[in-house]
């Protein structure tokens, strides 16, 4: 794996069951897993009080408190790596021109209008589906275009209701 820490280090880190290589270069690291996303790790016997702030698995992101510092940290595993040499890393962020149904349901609320932009992961209308309400968000960024459900309205699975 490559991990990029606050856009400005990276480093190639393998695991291997005990055993961490960082840049070719066997560490000997400790780490016991504590309750609610806590770890303390032991390196060169000195102690480190890790925290697990927020993840983001879509985007391979984390953000790690360390002895109380906060670290961005960016993750490409070996199929992005894969993805980057063939030149097909940039088909990630390709813009989506429609939204579609991702289940059965009735639409309870559009929380958009046409003409507005729309940010990844905004929220763009809520979904009741097998008793639960889903909020479906914008996949990219882009301006709504179209609307073609209001609220009430029953939808199938795929179908288009949105226009970007």
């Amino acid at each position: 794996m490559k991990l990029t820490i606050n856009d400005n280090y990276e480093f190639d880190i393998r695991k291997n069951q005990e055993r961490i290589t960082l840049d070719h270069e066997e560490l000997q690291v400790t780490c016991v897993s504590l309750p609610d996303g806590h770890f303390q790790m032991i390196y060169q016997n000195r102690s480190y009080n890790l925290e697990l702030v927020s993840d983001n698995h879509i985007e391979k992101t984390m953000v790690v408190k360390v002895n109380g510092r906060e670290y961005e940290v960016r993750v490409k595993d070996q199929y992005d790596q894969l993805l980057k040499q063939m030149g097909l890393d940039s088909l990630k962020t390709s813009k989506v021109k429609e939204l579609k149904a991702p289940m059965p349901g009735l639409v309870l609320n559009v929380l958009v209008e046409e003409g507005q932009e729309v940010k990844k992961g905004e929220g763009l209308l809520i979904l009741e589906a097998m008793k639960m309400e889903n909020i479906i968000k914008a996949a990219s960024d882009g301006l709504v275009s179209k609307i073609l459900i209001q609220r009430g309205s029953k939808v199938e699975k795929n179908e288009i209701l949105i226009h970007f």
